[in-house]
């Protein structure tokens, strides 16, 4: 894997946040109805989209601050991905044009519920984006190979501080696409954020 800059790592991310942000505020114009609209047999509402992300986002931001709070560690200017962060990052990133190119198997213990409350879940969500927002500072202060974060289905498996970061936000900025998706799809009269 290449080098980056570990300064440069973090801004990016900083901005993709930014951007999820953008696009969360913008659910909040939408009635809940529409955002507990199922768009097919077994797909998921944006409310349980949401809810997953939020699944993630409860275990994955709080380990990052513990991490960061426990191990105290040295800025380096660069960041080698390792093998399997970098799998996992670009299995999860979505493609050219914000394509999904392949589906995946949620793990039981991150399906949503049936019906979640869609305002509630919305500002937990939003919540933990701009709780995120505060962390990638600390982080990129810290030695982002380093720092090591155990993945949730795996305590055994921990991937690089960096390599979570980019892996988790690849996995927000994939399901926000489906968010769009989904919106297209339950309220296609409807004016939609892009």
């Amino acid at each position: 894997m290449k080098k980056v800059n570990s300064e440069v790592l973090v801004e990016e991310l900083q901005a993709d946040v930014r951007a999820i942000i953008l696009k969360a505020n913008r659910l909040a114009h939408y009635p809940a109805d529409v955002l507990n609209r199922q768009p097919g047999a077994g797909g998921w509402t944006v409310a349980q989209v949401l809810e997953h992300m939020n699944i993630y986002a409860r275990y994955y931001i709080k380990t990052i601050e513990d991490r960061l709070h426990r191990h105290q560690t040295k800025q380096q200017p660069t960041f080698r991905p390792g093998w399997l962060g970098n799998y996992f990052t670009n299995m999860m990133k979505p493609g050219a044009g914000e394509l999904i190119g392949n589906k995946m198997k949620t793990f039981k213990n991150a399906e949503p519920s049936a019906l979640p409350d869609a305002k509630a879940v919305l500002q937990e969500f939003l919540n933990h984006q701009h709780h995120l927002l505060t962390l990638l500072p600390i982080a990129g202060a810290a030695n982002l190979s380093a720092v090591r974060i155990p993945i949730s289905i795996s305590r055994f498996i921990k991937l690089k501080l960096g390599d979570t970061l980019q892996f988790f936000i690849a996995h927000e900025q994939r399901h926000m696409i489906q968010v769009m998706n989904v919106l297209q799809s339950v309220a296609p009269g409807m004016q939609h954020f892009s």
